[in-house]
């Protein structure tokens, strides 16, 4: 393969010169199917993969906020209690009935949803810029803050939607498909593109990558470091709002243990996708990429014998550790 140099002569390419943390979740990805066709035939069939694919977009929608987040420098381990309170506000809203029709209130719900996520995320942003604060404290804080708040909305127990007919309208979100294809696979394919819009094709996704890179430079480059990175923060919130969206019609209910865990699976993904944890690196379909491997992975651990399917959080711990080693590996190259 040959590209033009400014000279005009031809420049001889190799596979020296592809990026194999950008490949390398990809081939991860076909080898586990290939892996999985094996230990049980029924593993990829159009239903379970389609499951699969489904089950996922919970963990993937937020994993893309995540990239925007981590690319810039931060980190937010508080995404999985947020899911938690954002749905529990939702759902008390949506019992308190103010309004009549099942569309009108989904709707005025769904805002709300994406209001208190975009809240919760500026309220990250603003303390950790703002208050000087590192991002591990800070969402480490408001991680036990949600948490708290939603089992206190919780009482102790759980946050049912009381109205029958209204779940009722609201199951498609996420049982419902079109063309065969199931809205949550649908949901995450626009909230991808988009996301790959903004990170890769405007000026905001450049200045997330150079306030990832080195803020100082940046700063010093006119870029407004402290904008950018709440900004990041409020992406993360909106995602996390999104994702509670397509989550809520499953199960109907808010319980003080939604969303436990969801804050390791979705930074595991982003490593997993080649976004560098140290920032200046961001990819989305990657990031996407790494949430159906670690759904395939799951899957694979329930259709054989090999591991008990209790140690699927085990083996999720053991990924992103192997995927540092692998990243770190590939940038001494």
């Amino acid at each position: 393969m040959t590209d033009l140099a400014a000279t005009g002569k031809p420049v001889r390419r190799s596979w020296k010169d592809v990026d194999l943390r950008a490949v390398a979740p990809f081939v991860a990805l076909a080898v586990l199917l290939v892996f999985g066709t094996i230990v049980n035939p029924t593993f990829i069939g159009i239903d379970n993969l389609l499951n699969v694919a489904t089950r996922s977009a919970f963990i993937a929608i937020i994993a893309v906020g995540a990239t925007f987040v981590i690319s810039a420098g931060g980190l937010d381990l508080s995404v999985g209690a947020m899911s938690a309170f954002v749905a529990g506000v939702m759902i008390l809203f949506m019992n308190a009935a103010p309004l009549d029709g099942n569309l009108p209130m989904l709707a005025a719900a769904m805002l709300l949803a994406v209001g208190v996520g975009a809240a919760c995320g500026l309220a990250n942003g603003l303390i950790t810029t703002v208050g000087r604060i590192e991002p591990f404290i800070v969402t480490l804080g408001t991680m036990g803050i949600f948490r708290a708040l939603t089992i206190y909305l919780a009482e102790g127990g759980s946050i049912a939607m009381k109205s029958q007919e209204l779940r009722a309208t609201y199951r498609p979100v996420y049982f419902g498909d079109v063309f065969g294809v199931p809205v949550p696979i649908i949901v995450v394919a626009v909230v991808a593109i988009i996301g790959a819009f903004i990170l890769y094709r405007t000026s905001f996704g450049r200045h997330v990558i150079a306030v990832g890179s080195n803020d100082d430079v940046a700063r010093y480059s006119g870029i407004p470091v402290n904008r950018v990175r709440t900004v990041t923060y409020i992406i993360q919130g909106i995602c996390v709002a999104i994702a509670v969206l397509v989550y809520v019609p499953r199960l109907g209910a808010a319980t003080p243990t939604t969303g436990l865990l969801w804050e390791l699976q979705a930074i595991t993904a982003v490593v997993i996708g080649g976004t560098a944890l140290r920032g200046g690196v961001g990819r989305i379909w990657g990031t996407v990429c790494g949430a159906l491997i670690l759904e395939v992975v799951g899957n694979i651990m329930v259709l054989s014998d090999l591991v008990s399917e209790y140690l699927i959080g085990a083996v999720q711990g053991a990924i992103i550790i192997i995927a540092m080693l692998v990243q770190r590996s590939l940038s001494r190259r």
